[in-house]
C-alpha cells in the first residue's frame, strides 16, 4: 500500500526551493539569498550581453565550449542563478540541469536599475566564493565594464576595472583576447 509522504521527518528547505524554480514558469527565475527574483532584461540590456558573446563565440568554439544563461546552483545557499551570459564546456552543458560557478570558464552579469547592487557586491561574492574562475561585470548605469578573477572564500584576489566603456578589456587565458567594449 503506497502512503503519503511523511512531512513529520522534514523537508530540506534548499531544495525544496530549488525545485520549485526549476518548475515555475517562466526561464529567467532566480533565488538571490533567499528571495524569488523574475528577471525580464530590456533589449539594451541583451545587447551588451550579444556584444560579448559575438566577440568570444570563435574563442568559445576552439575550447569546446558553448555560451548561454543556463542556471547557476549554488549548494548549500538560497541562491540559484541565471547569468546574462556564461561559458561552460559543451560536455558538462549537454543533457545537464544547473551547473555550478566553478564548472564555468567566465560568468558575465549586464546590471540593471533593478539589480545593480546584486551584481556588483552579493553575486560578486558568491561567485568568487563558489569558485566561477572569471567574473565579468558589464555596469551599465555607471558605463564601466570590470573583470574579476582568481576566486576565493573572500571574494576575487585579482580586479581589472572599472573601465570605461570603450577601453579594449583584456580576458586571459584559457581566452586569450581583448574585448572592444566601445558598443555596450
Amino acid at each position: 500500500m503506497t502512503t503519503a509522504y511523511d512531512y513529520g521527518e522534514g523537508i530540506d528547505p534548499e531544495r525544496a526551493l530549488k525545485y520549485a524554480i526549476q518548475h515555475h514558469s517562466g526561464d529567467r527565475t532566480e533565488i538571490i539569498e533567499g528571495v524569488i527574483s523574475n528577471v525580464t532584461p530590456n533589449w539594451d540590456h541583451e545587447n551588451a550581453a550579444e556584444e560579448i558573446r559575438d566577440q568570444i563565440k570563435p574563442r568559445v568554439k576552439e575550447l569546446g565550449c558553448v555560451t548561454g544563461s543556463g542556471n547557476l546552483d549554488l549548494p548549500g545557499s538560497a541562491n540559484w542563478y541565471v547569468p546574462d551570459l556564461a561559458v561552460a564546456p559543451k560536455e558538462l552543458a549537454k543533457g545537464g540541469g544547473a551547473l555550478l560557478p566553478d564548472q564555468t570558464l567566465l560568468i558575465v552579469e549586464v546590471t540593471s536599475e533593478s539589480n545593480a547592487e546584486t551584481d556588483r557586491v552579493v553575486k560578486r561574492k558568491r561567485y568568487a566564493e563558489y569558485g566561477a574562475p572569471l567574473y565579468l561585470l558589464v555596469d551599465r548605469l555607471d558605463k564601466t565594464v570590470t573583470l574579476f578573477s582568481e576566486p576565493g572564500r573572500l571574494g576575487y584576489a585579482n580586479v581589472d576595472g572599472p573601465h570605461p566603456f570603450g577601453t579594449a578589456v583584456r580576458l586571459p587565458e584559457p581566452f586569450d583576447l581583448d574585448l572592444d567594449t566601445s558598443e555596450l
